[in-house]
């Protein structure tokens, strides 16, 4: 096997390293309030859920080539509120869209005439499409090294209807079958072909 010293030697290739072979990573379309109101909206693919109690997401907004923060990193820092969407295969074209760089300001949904639709407890909207959406209150930011972590606690979920079982209140996994991301730069999944297996008790 190959050794890679991610430290010294081989630091400067760390991210398409890792981002390569941790896979597939969820993807968070992340709808934020630009501060003149418009919808701001991008993807992260470093992020996951990280907990139960309370519900806690983790998402990391890397920096613009300049070095200032991402429209996403201000708003949630500014607003302490955003929307986490998770992406369908149909909407898989749009959110890769998305991740262009735009000036601060800048409204992506009505760039991608996205629709949205009213969340229950924050201020950004769901876009109205999305097979889930997740309405997170900001926790905390933090940075470590040049990374910027950040934390939201969840206190709505909103989920399709089919893709929902209403009596056991489980998401039913056979047919929920969102994007996932693969290798850098441009690699991505579908994840329909799965298999189970039953886990000790």
């Amino acid at each position: 096997m190959t050794e890679l010293d991610l430290m010294s030697t081989h630091a400067g290739r760390a991210y398409p390293i890792l981002a390569s072979l941790v896979t597939p990573r969820p993807i968070a379309w992340v709808s934020t309030l630009n501060e003149d109101g418009g919808v701001n909206i991008a993807p992260f693919s470093f992020f996951n859920v990280f907990g139960a109690e309370p519900p806690l997401v983790i998402f990391s907004p890397g920096d613009r080539d300049d070095g200032t923060p991402k429209d996403t990193a201000r708003n949630c820092e500014r607003t302490g509120e955003f929307v986490v969407n998770l992406v369908s295969e149909e909407l898989a074209e749009a959110m890769v869209r998305t991740a262009a760089s735009h000036p601060y300001g800048t409204s992506e949904t009505k760039y991608e005439k996205l629709e949205t639709a009213a969340s229950s407890i924050v201020a950004p909207p769901r876009i109205a499409a999305a097979p889930a959406a997740l309405e997170c209150k900001l926790h905390k930011i933090e940075i470590i090294g040049e990374n910027r972590l950040v934390f939201g606690i969840v206190h709505r979920a909103w989920v399709a209807d089919d893709l929902f079982d209403p009596e056991k209140l489980r998401v039913r996994g056979e047919m929920y079958h969102p994007v996932g991301r693969m290798s850098v730069p441009n690699w991505y999944c579908h994840t329909r072909d799965l298999f189970e297996m039953i886990r000790p008790a």
